[in-house]
């Protein structure tokens, strides 16, 4: 193949890329078939969602036992920010019949996925995402972001400043209104705003340990909001 045809195939490729993502900016086909594969909750089953991007959907990589034989529902895709998934918390939330959504999310905004958020619109996401879930009869866990020194894939944008900052003002919203509140970024802070090697394998994402140190948390979570 000469060079311009590589270079026209190439073209070809990434311009059907583009297409396809801006056709389904919020990524609804991900979970489509699985959605439409759910059956109902049977009487007095708690359906809980998981709302959220890599961390989220890396957890049931990670230890697919801690969700096996409960009624947990992991929705999480990789690199999503809070626009991605509050366009898509409908479909992948309230319409699979969730009685708890765990909302983990903020992470990428702050990276810049999706271009530039200032901290309020990140928060003000969340606060809609919330909304939509109560209005629908779902109660709401808000998870702090998780600790970030740093982006090892974008440095220099501050994270360990920016994620304490988004948590205080997800927090004093949930606060405010008396949404359940769950504290990850004090269980894994190693003091300095990131997480620990042990903890996790490049400062953002969470090894097994890393999750286990979260997993009674959100449990002790969940019985309480169901209470």
């Amino acid at each position: 193949m000469s060079f311009n045809k590589y270079l026209a195939t190439l073209l070809v490729c990434i311009t059907s890329s583009v297409q396809i993502l801006a056709q389904d900016w919020a990524n609804f086909s991900e979970f489509r078939a699985a959605n439409e594969a759910l059956t109902t909750p049977k009487s007095g089953e708690n359906r809980i969602v998981f709302m959220g991007n890599s961390i989220t959907i890396g957890w049931l990589q990670t230890h697919p036992e801690f969700f096996k034989d409960k009624p947990y529902v992991n929705r999480g895709i990789s690199g999503q920010t809070t626009p991605q998934m509050l366009v898509r918390f409908r479909a992948d939330v309230v319409n699979i019949d969730a009685k708890v959504v765990v909302i983990l999310a903020g992470t990428n905004d702050i990276a810049g996925n999706t271009g530039p958020s200032s901290l309020e619109m990140i928060a003000d996401n969340i606060i809609s995402m919330t909304e939509i879930a109560q209005s629908n009869g779902v109660k709401v866990i808000l998870c702090s972001v998780l600790p970030a020194y740093d982006y090892p894939w974008k440095p220099g944008l501050e994270p360990n400043i920016k994620i304490p900052k988004l948590n205080a003002l997800i927090k004093n919203y949930a606060d405010q209104n008396g949404v359940y509140y769950l504290d990850y970024f004090s269980a894994l802070n190693d003091g300095n705003n990131g997480i620990n090697k042990k903890n996790s394998y490049d400062g953002v994402h969470l090894t097994l340990e890393g999750y286990k140190i979260l997993e009674p948390l959100l449990e002790e979570a969940i019985k309480k909001v169901l209470e």
